[in-house]
Order: structure tokens, then C-alpha cells, then sequence
């Protein structure tokens, strides 16, 4: 199961892609993961980690308490993105009438998930694949109000960049550790994605039984 978890992540070989494009390159890999619909197979918090490794051994020219607060409004300004995104196209999507592959049941079932759980979704959403994608622009979608969006936006956002970043620094200025990264970044993902993914399947199919009652 390690060997296999491990193994994805190694699909992109993130270092090499941060040593030759810089923070350049991680803060387009930020911005389009939080609000580029394809840009969701990225592989964001590997990238995050290896960048906090990466400052502590000195290979980026760029200080750890700059690229935290590049990578932080990159993370905003990409769920902004999402969110105009969601904005304009959900009245077409309101407007469509059911099909084989879209029923507006769900469309509906996300807005009353987003209403009961939008702060969930935009802040510990952040790190699950995927869903921090979709997050911004759904909540864009069903109409989430602007202001909250903004609020829980940027706590989010602080919260996962520091998160990530900073754990790669630690371990970075910490020699000693470096053996044991691979079992610290699949231990943090078991930790802390799993359970929250289990989570929102079940309240998704409770909200979407509840509301064919």
C-alpha cells in the first residue's frame, strides 16, 4: 500500500521541475490546482512540500517567509478564478434540463452542502485532490454569499500553504529526517485526507436522500 501511494506521488519528478522553473513554476501549479478545472491531477502538495524542502537546503533564491506569502495569494487568487468561473456558468447549468449524464438533483445537493458545509469544503478542502479543484468553482455555482467566500478563502488558504510549505522546511533544516520523508508525506495524507474524504461521501448521499424525501 506504502509502496503504491509512494509511487504515484513519483509520478512527477517535482524537484527537478522546481530547481529548473523556480517559483515560477509553483505558484502556476497553485493557482491552476485551486482554479483551473484541469488542471486537478496536479500533483499540489507534493510541489508545496518539496518547496519548504528546497528553501531550507538553499536551492531556491527566494526566502522561506516571501515564497509562503507568493504561494498564499497564488492559492486565493486561483479560487477567485474558480469561483468567476462558477459564477457564469451556473445559470446554464440550472437551466439545463436532466440527461443521461446530468441531473440537477445533484446540482442541488451540492448547494445545500456548500450552505450547511461551504466553510469545510473551501479550508480542509484544500487538502484533498480534486476537491480543491472543484471547491471554488462549485461554490461560485450555487451562489455561495461573496463575502464568506473571501473570508474562509484566505483562512484556508493560510492554513494549507504554511501547512505544507513549512513541514518541508523543517524537515529540510533537520538532516536527520530526510530518510523518513517518504513516510512522513504518506503518513500525512492517510491522516488527514482519508477521513475527511469518508466524510463528505456519507454526508453527500445523506443530503441527496434527504432531499427526495
Amino acid at each position: 500500500m506504502i509502496n503504491l501511494i509512494y509511487g504515484l506521488l513519483s509520478i512527477f519528478d517535482v524537484q527537478s521541475m522546481i530547481r529548473y522553473g523556480g517559483v515560477v513554476v509553483v505558484l502556476f501549479v497553485v493557482y491552476g490546482s485551486t482554479g483551473l478545472f484541469f488542471c486537478f491531477f496536479l500533483p499540489t502538495g507534493a510541489v508545496l512540500f518539496s518547496t519548504g524542502l528546497l528553501a531550507a537546503s538553499g536551492d531556491l533564491n527566494i526566502d522561506i517567509i516571501t515564497i509562503c506569502i507568493l504561494l498564499i495569494l497564488a492559492s486565493i487568487f486561483g479560487n477567485l478564478t474558480g469561483y468567476w468561473f462558477g459564477r457564469k456558468t451556473g445559470p446554464l447549468l440550472y437551466s439545463r434540463k436532466d440527461s443521461k449524464f446530468y441531473k440537477k438533483q445533484h446540482l442541488t445537493t451540492a448547494e445545500t452542502f456548500y450552505k450547511k458545509y461551504g466553510w469545510l469544503a473551501l479550508t480542509l478542502g484544500l487538502y484533498l485532490p480534486i476537491i480543491r479543484t472543484f471547491a471554488s468553482i462549485v461554490a461560485g455555482l450555487v451562489g455561495l454569499d461573496y463575502r464568506r467566500f473571501i473570508f474562509l478563502t484566505i483562512a484556508g488558504s493560510i492554513v494549507w500553504i504554511l501547512s505544507f510549505v513549512l513541514a518541508g522546511y523543517f524537515i529540510g533544516i533537520h538532516p536527520f529526517l530526510k530518510p523518513l520523508i517518504k513516510y512522513i508525506v504518506i503518513a500525512f495524507i492517510i491522516i488527514v485526507t482519508i477521513p475527511l474524504i469518508i466524510w463528505v461521501i456519507k454526508e453527500l448521499k445523506r443530503l441527496r436522500n434527504e432531499s427526495k424525501t
